[in-house]
């Protein structure tokens, strides 16, 4: 029997990213940021609740830029993976399944999930 050296599918290069699956792999990985988030939301009420020492000091930390800017990258991504599992909803209904509504919706939600971002933030600071 003879074989072929050939690979049996197409190698990662020449694969071009469609924007449903980076949006697919863009709502997997929100939704490991969102658990880590989660564990400092844990941890911020911990020190609510185990008194002021506790709670000046975890404030201090998330204060600082760094803690500030993962926070606005946390709530980027509360948006996008919400406004994404609504948008999951209409395909479960089977609304905007075409390739045009697919399309659409997900440009949707990453234009809403950034403005949606920026004006918490705008109306935070």
């Amino acid at each position: 029997m003879v074989t072929d050296n050939r690979p049996l599918s197409p190698h990662l290069q020449v694969y071009r990213p469609q924007l449903t699956s980076v949006l697919s792999i863009s709502h997997r990985i929100t939704g490991i940021i969102l658990s880590l988030g989660s564990v400092v939301i844990v941890a911020w009420l911990l020190a609510l609740a185990s008194g002021p020492e506790a709670f000046e000091a975890v404030t201090s930390v998330l204060s600082s830029p760094i803690a500030l800017a993962a926070v606005a990258v946390w709530t980027l991504a509360l948006m996008y993976h919400l406004l994404n599992g609504i948008r999951h909803l209409f395909w479960d209904a089977g609304w905007l399944l075409d390739l045009r509504g697919a399309y659409a919706s997900g440009w949707a939600v990453v234009v809403l999930a950034v403005a949606l971002t920026g004006l918490i933030w705008g109306a935070a600071l």
